[in-house]
Formats: structure tokens, C-alpha cells, sequence
């Protein structure tokens, strides 16, 4: 393991002075759903070989830290699909205390049931699930199949397990629109968190984001028609505007990357499971950390980080209509 003692005291600083201290690390573009606006219902997966080891990713996570990282996010595709993925758990779950101070995960909470009790044992704490309907044939048509039931169920084991839970519901005007009250007051009643999330414009979809995009300054003036919204001290070090909901004692996030753009706090970069890293959510720039992480070259990993956040952009360019700001998929980059 990387000795904290070596850390770089320049750490990780862009050009425009942000100090990235929080990684979205893809395991995985693999994912057993195909949600409407993240993927194509036909994908073509990445073959084994173009993916880091499990071991790979530790070892770039170490040179994070040691960089001065102090969260990562497991995500994917579906995280915890990828085999052996509570080996990699684990060993960045030693670090917590030790450099990390946190180490989270996004899922899509089909496989929950099965390993919340192992991720909590292994030092996650919080966890986000993607879940855009409490409908089952509403989420059956979103997800292109996906079994609601087995989702709920793996909320529960979460919940049981000690996890605190954040519900990420992508609000899509037409499809789910009438739901985000009802959502809300769920989760206020489950002692969750609820995320509102805008739809982005990343790779090509059967379907046209236009008809589905909904404004949440729009959803939020409805919702204050029926609560009290205060603005929260709250911080998780993601994009997220928090407000507390003062008649259900609860707290609701909205990630509004077209309506307000969130870029000039920008803390983080995102890894994809091939070992490219991306400045920037909605732009290309990037470098690719696999062969130098596969040739030993801990000098030259750092001198590409170096390089990556010299170009890191000011912000996206996101636009809703007309081609998507970038053509790979929010599965390959990592949700």
C-alpha cells in the first residue's frame, strides 16, 4: 500500500484551482438493467481484457489517496455485478480512517438483498439507488424489465443492514412526472433521502431526451405549493443543492445540471473501468491510465493525472435537444 507519508503536497488542483478530492470510480460498464435514458437497449460490453483488475483499481486508488483523494464512489454500469467486487470493497474499506474518509457506493439496488450486510461489514456506510418509479409496470418500461420488487427488497436488507440510503430519481417529464411527491413522502417515511436528478444528454438512446426533460426549478416551485423547502447546511461533496423539508423532517437534493449549472465547485473526476479518466462528465478530455498502471510506472500514472487536470474543463456544455454533448454512455463513464 502506498505510504501516506510520500503523499504529494501539491496534491490534486486543476487549473482553475479546484482541489479535486472525490473519485467516481466505474468498476464495471456492465449492468443487468437498460434504463431508457442512460443506454441503448442493444449495448455492446466491453471485453474482460479492456477492463482494470480488481487489483488494478487498488492500486490506482492508492495513488489517489496518496494524492490527496478523501472519497471514492463505487459505481458502474451496475457495480455490484462485476465478480469478486467485494474483494475491492474491502481492501479500499482498510483505508477508511487511513486516508479515505469515505468510501460510498451508487447502485441500482438489484443485487442488495444479496451483499448490503457484507457492504456495511466492510466499512460502506451510505449508499445511493437509482430507483425512478414505484410502479411495476411504469419501472418495468423505464428499466426495460427490471423487477421492482427485488429492488424494494434490497432496500430493505440496506436499511436492516445499518446502510443510510439515498433514492436517485432521474424525473422525466410525461413517464414519472406524477410521481415525485409520492416519492418524496416515501422516503421521508422510510428515513431516506431523495435526489431529483435532470436527465443529461450523454450518448445516443432509442429515444429523444426532449420530450422527457424536466426543469426541477419547475418541480421545485410545485413542491413548495405543498412544503416548506429551507435551504440545508448539508454537504455530501457531489453536485446536489440539498433542502430540508420542514413538514416531513426530511431532505431532498436536486442535480440540476441544465438549469443550474453546478460546475464551479468541481471536486471530482470520474474513472472509467477501462482506466480512462475524465476531467469532466460532459467532455471528452481525458487520459488513459491503463498501460501505465500495467508497465509500473507510478511516475508516469502521476504525470498523466498531472496532465489531465491541466486541460480539466470550466464546465459542461450540456443542451437538451440536438446531439448529445458526448457519445459515450453515462454507463461507461460511470453513474
Amino acid at each position: 500500500m502506498t505510504n501516506l507519508a510520500n503523499e504529494r503536497p501539491d496534491g490534486l488542483v486543476d487549473s482553475f484551482g479546484r482541489r479535486i478530492t472525490y473519485v467516481r470510480l466505474s468498476v464495471t460498464d456492465r449492468c443487468d438493467l437498460r434504463c431508457r435514458y442512460c443506454m441503448s437497449e442493444h449495448m455492446q460490453f466491453l471485453p474482460k481484457r479492456d477492463i482494470l483488475t480488481l487489483e488494478e483499481m487498488v492500486e490506482l486508488s492508492e495513488i489517489l489517496i496518496a494524492r490527496g483523494v478523501r472519497k471514492i464512489r463505487l459505481t458502474g454500469g451496475e457495480p455490484l455485478v462485476r465478480k469478486g467486487m467485494m474483494e475491492l470493497v474491502r481492501s479500499l474499506g482498510q483505508r477508511i480512517g487511513s486516508g479515505l474518509d469515505e468510501l460510498v457506493l451508487t447502485t441500482n439496488g438489484t443485487r442488495l438483498e444479496r451483499f448490503a450486510t457484507e457492504l456495511h461489514d466492510a466499512g460502506i456506510r451510505r449508499i445511493n439507488v437509482s430507483l425512478d418509479s414505484r410502479r411495476p409496470e411504469r419501472f418495468g418500461h423505464i428499466t426495460r424489465g427490471g423487477d421492482l420488487s427485488q429492488v424494494l427488497r434490497g432496500i430493505d436488507a440496506a436499511l436492516t443492514a445499518g446502510l443510510a440510503v439515498k433514492i436517485n430519481m432521474v424525473a422525466l417529464a410525461g413517464i414519472n412526472e406524477d410521481e415525485i411527491e409520492g416519492m418524496l413522502r416515501w422516503c421521508a417515511a422510510m428515513a431516506m433521502d431523495l435526489t431529483l436528478i435532470e436527465t443529461m444528454p450523454l450518448g445516443q438512446v432509442e429515444e429523444d431526451r426532449t420530450d422527457h426533460y424536466l426543469p426541477l426549478d419547475a418541480v421545485k416551485h410545485r413542491l413548495e405549493e405543498r412544503f416548506t423547502l429551507v435551504p440545508s447546511t448539508k454537504r455530501t461533496g457531489g453536485p446536489a443543492r440539498y433542502f430540508d423539508v420542514v413538514e416531513l423532517r426530511s431532505r431532498l437534493g436536486l442535480i440540476t445540471p441544465l438549469t443550474n449549472n453546478f460546475c464551479e465547485g468541481c471536486n471530482r473526476i470520474r474513472i472509467a473501468a477501462t482506466g480512462t479518466v475524465y476531467g469532466c462528465l460532459g467532455h471528452d478530455q481525458k487520459v488513459e491510465l491503463r498501460d501505465a498502471l500495467r508497465s509500473g510506472g507510478r511516475e508516469e500514472v502521476d504525470r498523466l493525472l498531472d496532465r489531465l487536470l491541466a486541460g480539466k474543463p470550466r464546465r459542461h456544455d450540456f443542451q437538451i435537444g440536438g446531439a448529445p454533448a458526448v457519445a459515450r454512455h453515462m454507463s461507461v463513464t460511470g453513474g
